[in-house]
């Protein structure tokens, strides 16, 4: 059997890795394991707003990966690399119950013969969370109930991870390793523009979670030499997604590219068109809105297009108010779909076996 590592040196495709193809130095030193399926579609579809008409263009992430596709896999090209070349025998990640993160962790890392651990919190019930919980199960995620004041956490940690040779990955993935997967993704979008597939877009909308989609494509699209401004659509509370935070992201990363390969422009940084959205969040994370309601409606009606309460709809509500301003009738709009359209072979129906669930999270069963 090929041992984790092996398999993140065989599944390296170049001809999806454009920012190592731009940057050979770099791909060397922070190589990349293939998970995603690259590159995604793009297309243009019409809309009728109102009594008008617009033309919107799409990029497809929702098909990354048959394993388990939206945005995170782009990020776990790289962590799960990292993650093998420290010779990990585990990962371990953060998330909220129904995490996308979470769970595509566990998924991909299964993929390459790694064991996971997810640390996990509540949040509001949606329709996704037995079904994500029900799919850690399956996949034989170790699920740890991640909560209480911080000396708990710090114990809860220490409990689960003292004895285990684990590589860490952050909530969201959203590190600088994680940003490079977004990089890519952004020259990948070039690439496509450049091939006439969809025009260059004024405006891209995407939602801003942990930031690193948001980040890597604003410093992608700049790589590029687009003029595209990144609207990000914040879906998260503003003590994990704020423009402070987003900056030091953005610097962090342009600093240690720089310094893996001296080619990589130091004032990236300064050239990125980024602009932070906060007015679709709502009331709070996971908490829907009028205006996400009717976004998923028609993009499912008018798109053939799912999207979720949590992320896409906010982001594509703010596309969708942003089309109806008569100064903005001639621009180019293109919404990025991070939200994963492989069906989970599971149910939402409890567990007959509850025995590896944490006591806390049979609620959500109810």
């Amino acid at each position: 059997m090929l041992t984790p590592y092996a398999i993140g040196l065989v599944t390296i495709h170049a001809m999806t890795d454009y920012l190592g193809q731009a940057f050979p130095e770099l791909s060397q030193r922070l190589p990349k394991t293939s998970l995603a399926d690259l590159p995604t579609p793009v297309d243009a579809r019409s809309i009728v707003i109102g009594e008008q008409q617009r033309t919107i263009s799409l990029k497809h992430d929702e098909h990354s990966s048959k394993i388990y596709g939206g945005n995170k896999v782009r990020k776990l090209e790289y962590l799960l690399r990292r993650a093998c070349d420290r010779n990990a025998q585990r990962v371990a990640t953060f998330g909220t119950v129904a995490s996308n993160h979470a769970l595509a962790t566990a998924l991909h890392a299964a993929s390459l013969n790694l064991g996971c651990t997810c640390f996990l919190s509540h949040q509001i019930k949606t329709a996704n969370v037995p079904l994500a919980l029900n799919m850690h199960l399956q996949n034989g995620t170790e699920i740890v109930h991640f909560g209480g004041d911080r000396a708990a956490r710090v114990r809860t940690l220490r409990r689960n991870l003292s004895d285990q040779r684990c590589w860490v990955i952050p909530v969201g993935g959203s590190t600088w390793l994680g940003v490079l997967g977004f990089i890519n993704a952004g020259l990948e979008l070039a690439e496509q523009i450049d091939a006439k597939l969809v025009p260059e877009p004024q405006r891209l909308y995407v939602a801003n979670g942990t930031m690193a989609t948001s980040a890597g494509l604003a410093l992608g699209l700049a790589l590029a030499g687009l003029r595209t401004e990144v609207h990000a659509v914040r879906v998260t509370h503003d003590y994990i997604a704020n423009p402070e935070a987003m900056r030091r992201l953005i610097a962090k990363t342009v600093t240690l590219m720089n310094r893996f390969d001296a080619s990589f422009p130091a004032d990236l940084g300064n050239k990125v068109r980024l602009i932070f959205r906060d007015e679709f969040f709502g009331g709070g994370y996971a908490h829907t809105t009028e205006a996400a309601d009717k976004a998923i409606g028609l993009a499912r009606e008018q798109l053939r297009l799912a999207l979720d309460t949590t992320y896409t709809g906010k982001a594509m509500a703010a596309l969708l108010h942003d089309a109806r301003r008569p100064e903005l009738a001639d621009q180019s709009l293109l919404f990025w779909n991070t939200y994963n359209s492989r069906p989970l072979p599971v149910t939402p129906d409890r567990p007959e076996d509850t025995s590896a669930l944490p006591a806390e999270f049979l609620r959500y069963f109810d």
